[in-house]
């Protein structure tokens, strides 16, 4: 009764939906338990305290939210209480054999969060489909190694630390105190004095950031213009003023004889996304799911996938070559505004710009692993035209992913490949279609679709447009 979600997937388990619809059944037989026809609900949010509900507003929060924990025996719904003995364990037997304990590998679990949870690292030379096997690309190699060094003793005998546990630890402590470059350094040397001399610790701070730095979790942070005229991107990386308005790119420094940085107006934040799509092919079962769309061809006149569309098909036929290969992948970009504040405090708005892929299944392609944050677009105002000055990093890596491509190393066939991927769609409510589209949402053509089909007129003393 507690298995009720299908694993990395989205739905319900039909073993916990009979089991679900058994409970229902053995309540409503229970005539002392049940308040004319309804019964206590044991979901995890009522847990048999908020009063009697109908069976099927019962079916419905188990569905939704399942049972509360640890309700095995139905007490609250006419079935007896059993008391369970377990028979406890001598101290010579538990000194003997001792407790058993499971416990996960943190930092190996840190890796796995990264890209998937499905790696199998057997191999008799040849994938699923009969075709010679092929050693990983160095980035794959280096993400793999990345998840090797989770689990290999920090040193021979040393069953506390690994070599990526320590040096999480260590960068850990330098940013909660603050530490110096130089002083981390000198910390590092005096480890490797007191530990053995097979101890796997880096020499210093710069190759401690190589060796975190595989996981590929990084992002850039682009000064823009104080007016939002420019990025400080490309041509106008060096530059401390804007080429258009003349504004300053950094804030006066406050007086005092110590050495302080320069600080920016604006700060555009940009995760590049090609490493995260990599990573979708780097999980035996994310990369088999990720040629969902081209395996699981649905009848004609059924649509449950973006795929079943005539845009997808139209795209298809006006990129053969891009379709030829069923591993590169359509992506899909949303963005709106949000407050970040809260709506009591000054107003502010925050633009997010997320990037999904839609080769997954449509219970994952819109599930939150599968949608990466590309750009954070400062406030405190919307960026309102001027967007696609903030969308130049994303545009200038689609292009090359689109273009050119990336080497790609795919766990579920065991070969390399040229990925390359394409935007198809964007989600956005009107207002943010007007602006990432250039269209104006105003007006009397403000729809794109009806155009001149529809009359827009002009009320006298109203400044909006209604169409009829």
């Amino acid at each position: 009764m507690y298995n009720r979600l299908v694993p990395s997937r989205k739905g319900v388990t039909t073993e916990f939906l009979e089991g679900m619809e058994g409970f229902v059944e053995f309540a409503l037989m229970q005539h002392d338990f049940v308040s004319n026809g309804s019964i206590r609900c044991p979901c995890s949010r009522c847990r048999n305290i908020s009063g009697f509900l109908e069976p099927h507003d019962v079916r419905a929060h188990l569905y939704k939210h399942g049972f509360m924990p640890n309700y095995y025996q139905w007490e609250s719904h006419g079935e007896p209480f059993i008391p369970i003995s377990r028979p406890q364990p001598s101290r010579n037997t538990e000194k003997e054999i001792g407790p058993e304990i499971t416990t996960e590998n943190p930092y190996r679990t840190m890796v796995l969060d990264a890209i998937g949870h499905s790696f199998n690292f057997e191999s008799d030379g040849f994938n699923l489909d009969g075709e010679e096997e092929q050693p990983p690309n160095r980035n794959a190699q280096e993400f793999f190694d990345m998840l090797k060094a989770s689990e290999e003793p920090l040193f021979d005998g040393c069953v506390n630390h690994s070599t990526l546990s320590a040096v999480c630890r260590l960068l850990n402590i330098k940013s909660e105190f603050n530490m110096s470059d130089n002083c981390y350094n000198q910390i590092l040397l005096f480890l490797k004095e007191l530990l053995p001399e097979d101890a796997k610790l880096p020499n210093d701070y710069y190759r401690t950031k190589q060796m975190v730095a595989k996981l590929g979790l990084g992002y850039e942070k682009i000064d823009v213009c104080k007016t939002g005229c420019i990025l400080y991107y490309k041509g106008n990386k060096d530059k401390v003023n804007c080429p258009k308005c003349g504004q300053p790119r950094y804030k006066p420094k406050r007086g005092g004889n110590g050495r302080q940085n320069d600080v920016a107006y604006k700060v555009l934040r940009y995760f590049p996304i090609t490493t995260r799509l990599q990573r979708l092919y780097m999980s035996t079962k994310t990369a088999e799911n990720m040629i969902w769309h081209w395996k699981s061809r649905r009848e004609p006149g059924v649509m449950s996938h973006p795929s079943d569309g005539e845009a997808w098909k139209k795209f298809d036929q006006c990129h053969s070559g891009f379709a030829a290969e069923p591993r590169n992948i359509r992506l899909g970009l949303a963005a709106d505004g949000f407050s970040p504040y809260g709506q009591m405090a000054h107003p502010y708005s925050c633009w997010p710009v997320i990037i999904t892929p839609y080769n997954l299944p449509p219970e994952m392609c819109m599930s939150s692993p599968y949608m990466f944050l590309s750009l954070l677009i400062p406030g405190p105002k919307s960026p309102g035209k001027n967007i696609d000055l903030y969308l130049q990093p994303l545009i200038d890596e689609l292009k090359q992913l689109w273009v050119d491509g990336v080497e790609n190393y795919d766990s579920y066939k065991k070969q390399n490949f040229q990925m390359r991927a394409a935007l198809m769609w964007t989600i956005n409510d009107f207002p943010a279609y007007g602006m990432l589209s250039g269209w104006s949402t105003h007006g009397h053509l403000a729809c794109p679709c009806c155009m001149r089909k529809k009359l827009g007129v002009s009320l006298k003393g109203w400044k909006k447009s209604f169409i009829f």
